[in-house]
């Protein structure tokens, strides 16, 4: 199995990529865990819960926490690929590499002015409200090794133009990895 693995800062387009990439290979986001995990605690889906508890999670389980989650979630899957989305720190990177023997790390990119533009009109529950909250978001998930993690990729997609400029570079990448072989 080949393992996608897609890091980036928060409005990056990860998602976006994800879904053009789950046309032909189904996806886990790592996010989904976090948030499963907020609502098991009976909390709100808001950025300062769902944060809270990825930093919980982090503090009690370690840096890879998630990741580790993410696993046995993505070995459960039967396909020849699959991407995982939303990875966030050095640590889950590594826990990736150790546990699938082909795995590709791909950076979206976009500008902060663009991410924060798509992070306001996309109104997720647990999206910022304001550029300060923006900010305090990106410097949150670096703490948890974010650049680390962005430093590791092997390709990187740039998200600053149209969407079939986003798309032509994912089908590259795919071309790229040879996920049919």
């Amino acid at each position: 199995m080949k393992v996608i693995g897609l890091v980036g800062r928060a409005g990056a387009g990860k998602d976006t990529v994800s879904e053009y990439l789950a046309r032909k290979y189904p996806s886990v986001r790592m996010g989904q865990v976090v948030i499963e995990e907020t609502r098991s605690r009976g909390l709100d889906l808001t950025d300062e819960n769902v944060g809270g508890v990825a930093v919980d999670l982090r503090r009690v389980e370690g840096m890879d926490a998630i990741a580790k989650r993410c696993v046995s979630r993505i070995r459960a899957i039967d396909s020849p690929v699959v991407v995982v989305n939303g990875i966030r720190g050095g640590d889950e990177v590594r826990v990736f590499r150790n546990s699938f023997d082909e795995f590709f790390l791909v950076e979206v990119w976009a500008p902060d002015r663009v991410r924060y533009g798509r992070i306001l009109r996309r109104s997720r529950p647990d999206d910022v409200h304001s550029y300060e909250d923006f900010q305090e978001r990106d410097r949150r998930e670096g703490s948890w090794g974010l650049d680390d993690a962005i430093s590791m990729a092997s390709y990187r997609i740039s998200n600053d133009g149209s969407l079939s400029s986003l798309e032509a570079q994912a089908e590259e990448l795919l071309g790229k990895i040879k996920p049919d072989s």
